[in-house]
């Protein structure tokens, strides 16, 4: 029988939810995290979020669009996911079948500050709202 490395535990869930809104956890990404359907191309993208800074890998691998699916996420143990902006949306309501975000993403790692920024791609899939790709523009 092969021997399994054990992994890194999950952060405990956070009182508030990490995409900014100001909403307790529970009733904002961790609905998402927990089954319910995100409506609209933004509020996938801050769930998505959430679930890095929560490290929710079933989640970003079920709400990713199965043709760019990784076989898995790796989280880097030193880096923290501390706060995301929203700057811009195209399309993406429960009327769209693709959707644009662009956004910011702050974390830190090691001590030292850092950001991503980007504009995410999203499509509908089998009726729901899949992260396709992304276009990282610093």
């Amino acid at each position: 029988m092969a021997r399994r490395t054990p992994r890194p535990a999950r952060p405990r869930p956070p009182k508030d939810c990490p995409c900014g809104l100001p909403a307790p956890y529970a009733e904002c990404c961790g609905r998402y995290h927990a089954g319910q359907a995100a409506p609209t191309a933004e509020a996938l993208m801050r769930s998505r979020f959430s679930a890095f800074a929560v490290q929710d890998e079933p989640y970003l691998l079920r709400t990713w669009h199965p043709d760019h699916r990784p076989a898995a996420v790796d989280f880097d143990p030193g880096m923290r996911w501390t706060r995301l902006e929203i700057l811009d949306t195209k399309d993406g309501s429960a009327f769209h079948t693709t959707g644009e975000v662009t956004f910011r993403a702050h974390y830190t790692e090691g001590g030292d500050e850092g950001s991503l920024y980007e504009r995410s791609r999203f499509v509908r899939h089998e009726g729901a709202w899949v992260y396709l790709d992304a276009v990282f523009t610093d």
